[in-house]
């Protein structure tokens, strides 16, 4: 049984973790974490989750119960996870990170504070949506950059803090490696007044923000007479944490290194010829 804690479990992506992990055999969660001034530390992590008491209690202290897990996972801000993963990179426990938003300073940090232990990164853990980013290594291969403009639209909840999202980013970064560009060269991040004409060596990002929308993602390769679309649209964020979950249980046998979920599904094997 690989014991698993969660971050934020009395927050909207961890009850759905929680509920995730319970319809795991091999899953046991044992530790749930919240703000150390929430008035929630000490309730019954399974009540709250809606899935009934479980007996364990929620608590403000990672450094407290870092004896209690396997394998963290942790889908909250930037300098919480910093802080979690230092704590877990002292402990050698394994971390599931779903955490998006970092700004380069921080993800310097990350990058060294996961030295030494066994670390699954990814900005989204849907299953459907990382068979979208190896559907756009094959289109972005196969249709090429000259006779394409290429597009990335993405539409989230109100209530999300960093734009455009994780997502979004990470498949243009699929599109733009695949084509051998540089992102952060050649990403523009919506357009107002005169532009001129489009550049086609650019990636172009729409971000919408606005009701309770879970998560809609297209990308767009454009031609003279032809559009090519590769969407996907989540309807709850069940689909994160039951890729989330998979994570967990498949790094918990993995040795130190970064992993993504690529890796957790063997979609890096699988390369178009």
């Amino acid at each position: 049984m690989i014991r698993i804690a969660v971050t934020g479990a009395a927050g909207r992506m961890g009850k759905f973790l929680i509920e995730a992990i319970q319809h795991n055999p091999n899953l046991k969660l044992t530790a749930a974490l919240e703000r150390p001034d929430s008035s929630l530390l000490g309730s019954d992590a399974g009540e709250l989750a809606g899935i009934g008491k479980n007996g364990v209690k929620i608590s403000g202290d990672l450094r407290a119960v870092l004896d209690a897990f396997d394998v963290l996972i942790d889908f909250s801000v930037p300098a919480a996870t910093l802080d979690n993963l230092r704590a877990c990179a002292s402990a050698q426990k394994k971390m599931v990170i779903g955490t998006t938003g970092f700004n380069p300073e921080q993800q310097q940090a990350l990058q060294k504070m996961m030295q030494g232990i066994a670390v699954c990164k990814a900005s989204n853990y849907s299953t459907g949506v990382n068979v979208c980013f190896k559907l756009l290594e094959m289109a972005a291969q196969v249709l090429g950059g000259e006779d394409y403009d290429i597009e990335i639209y993405e539409a989230h909840h109100r209530h999300k803090i960093d734009a455009p999202s994780g997502t979004a980013l990470s498949m243009g970064e699929v599109v733009a490696k695949t084509l051998g560009r540089d992102l952060k060269s050649c990403a523009v991040y919506g357009r107002e007044g005169q532009t001129g004409a489009r550049d086609r060596n650019t990636i172009g990002f729409a971000t919408v923000r606005g009701g309770d929308v879970v998560g809609d993602h297209t990308v767009s390769f454009m031609a003279d007479g032809e559009r090519i679309e590769i969407t996907h649209k989540a309807s709850s964020r069940m689909a994160f944490a039951r890729g989330a979950v998979r994570a967990a249980a498949w790094l918990h046998h993995q040795k130190a290194g970064l992993y993504d979920m690529q890796d957790v599904l063997s979609l890096k094997e699988n390369r178009l010829k």
